[in-house]
């Protein structure tokens, strides 16, 4: 992902800079106010992360793809950010009223059986919060970040084999979950008609 070299490429790195800059910042946005629910330190952790990408390559340093990379130094962050606020876990943050979460529909990339004959979004993003970390953490980098499986692999320093099978079982749990709920709800609503 990164190398070092010993002198930057006629201004080769900074162009590849430059255009990530333009064609990545508000994924970035999008991903760090999912993350965090906070807009203002969203944009702080955004101008953070190209300030240090910006740094390295001046340093000399190499990237050789920009998007896991700048997701890469985004999320080291954030958790950074999670840690100052040791009090507050992801959960109790997501859970906040009036948080604009997106939805999947509009901001997930390719299919993948158009997210298995497509999962209600408002369903898997008010449910997201009860799966494990493991699948929550690559469910969101793919479907909301737009992140291919090979990019979260970079992302996560995991194999893409192992991203995708936590793919495949994150989406198996939300169906699951979304299912369970509906039958409640039904199961509700026949006793209620009683």
């Amino acid at each position: 992902m990164a190398t070092r070299v010993g002198k930057p490429k006629g201004g080769s790195q900074e162009e590849k800079f430059l255009t990530a800059f333009d064609e990545f910042g508000d994924a970035l946005f999008r991903h760090a106010v999912y993350r965090l629910s906070d807009r203002e330190r969203a944009i702080e952790l955004v101008h953070d992360t190209y300030t240090k990408v910006w740094s390295y390559i001046r340093e000399g340093h190499e990237v050789d793809t920009f998007k896991p990379f700048l997701y890469k130094v985004l999320n080291n962050l954030i958790i950074d950010e999670y840690r100052k606020r040791k009090e507050s876990s992801l959960d109790a943050m997501l859970e906040v009223e009036g948080v604009d979460e997106g939805n999947f529909g509009e901001l997930y990339e390719g299919s993948i059986e158009e997210l298995t004959f497509s999962l209600d979004a408002k369903k898997a993003s008010d449910l997201i919060h009860e799966i494990p970390d493991v699948y929550r953490e690559v469910i969101t980098l793919r479907f909301v970040d737009g992140l291919g499986p090979k990019e979260i692999a970079i992302l996560i320093e995991e194999t893409e084999n192992v991203v995708s099978v936590r793919i495949h079982r994150g989406i198996k749990l939300l169906r699951e979950l979304i299912e369970e709920k509906e039958e409640v709800a039904r199961l509700k609503r026949s006793t209620g008609n009683s």
